[in-house]
């Protein structure tokens, strides 16, 4: 079967491309660019694909079964915040645009629709608080605010022959490049200050495999829901320390956060699909191959 997946050459969607191509998918890259050849273990295809709310691409899902929207239009290296000093623009595309791009799914006739959400959409909660699918929204960002909108938009498409549901992922790590804390590791190696924080983070394979689970599972378990996607607590001496040890680097490692602060995500609603992360050996794999071979690509297999 074929899916359709928006953003595809992203951070977070290179990993769910990945996935499912390994598990035997046809994948249709959906853009304003062709990914690059040789971007992706597998071949794939391509059907150009916007965000901007006044086209239709409805003819982009022809050949689509399933939908995974994972793009967004945003400043580079930024989510929250990312509207710099446009944030009409930034709810056109990323709200409007989304929307329509729900529509058109159904419209075409597309099976199931999966939402790449983030846990933006919870907004700021008292420190510890434990964030359940059923926590009061109360997003504080722009971001946050469209993510809910798009998840609400999207749960009120779902119907019979429509199936939908919303991933609320936290922070997304892994081992391809370009990579998440690329900048992190060349500014320790280079001595320069680093400032230390905390915060839950999730492997993008583990994202790859809650999306891959959306679709195959029962589609009265998960049409018009919401789940968390969310594994280890981690900060900045954590992700730097097996860099360190590796490199032989003499340099001061950060700090220790509070990681009490935190408010961590629940993830019992998903493990009861059988959603497994790979926890912190997974995340060691990840630091040990980073590490190791010289920040090259390289992808990570987990049974």
């Amino acid at each position: 079967m074929k899916v359709l997946v928006s953003g595809g050459t992203g951070l977070v969607g290179r990993y769910i491309v990945e996935e499912l191509l390994a598990a035997g998918y046809s994948v249709i890259i959906g853009g304003r660019h062709a990914p690059l050849p040789r971007a992706f273990s597998r071949p794939v295809e391509f059907a150009p694909l916007s965000l901007d709310p006044s086209r239709d691409h409805i003819e982009a899902f022809d050949d689509a079964y399933f939908f995974v929207h994972a793009a967004l239009h945003h400043l580079p290296g930024t989510y929250r915040g990312g509207e710099g000093d446009d944030p009409e623009t930034f709810k056109r595309l990323n709200l409007d645009g989304t929307v329509r791009l729900f529509e058109a799914a159904k419209r075409a006739g597309t099976r199931r629709c999966v939402f790449i959400s983030s846990r933006a959409a919870y907004g700021e909660h008292p420190s510890g608080t434990v964030l359940t699918e059923s926590t009061p929204a109360k997003p504080q960002t722009l971001y946050g605010q469209i993510k809910l909108d798009a998840e609400r938009s999207l749960a009120h498409l779902a119907a019979p022959g429509f199936a939908t549901a919303s991933l609320r992922l936290t922070g997304v790590y892994g081992n391809l490049r370009p990579n998440k804390w690329d900048k992190l590791i060349d500014d320790y190696l280079a001595g320069r200050p680093i400032l230390s924080r905390a915060g839950t983070e999730v492997h993008g394979c583990d994202v790859g495999r809650a999306v891959r689970l959306m679709l195959e599972t029962e589609s009265v378990r998960i049409s018009g829901e919401a789940f968390n996607v969310s594994d280890v607590t981690l900060d900045t001496w954590d992700i730097l320390e097996p860099i360190r040890w590796e490199r032989d680097c003499v340099n001061r490692l950060p700090d220790a956060a509070n990681k009490t602060l935190l408010t961590p995500m629940d993830t019992t609603k998903i493990r009861a699909l059988g959603w497994l992360p790979g926890g912190l050996p997974l995340f060691e794999e990840t630091m040990h191959a980073l590490a190791t071979v010289g920040m090259q690509p390289h992808r990570l297999t987990q049974a």
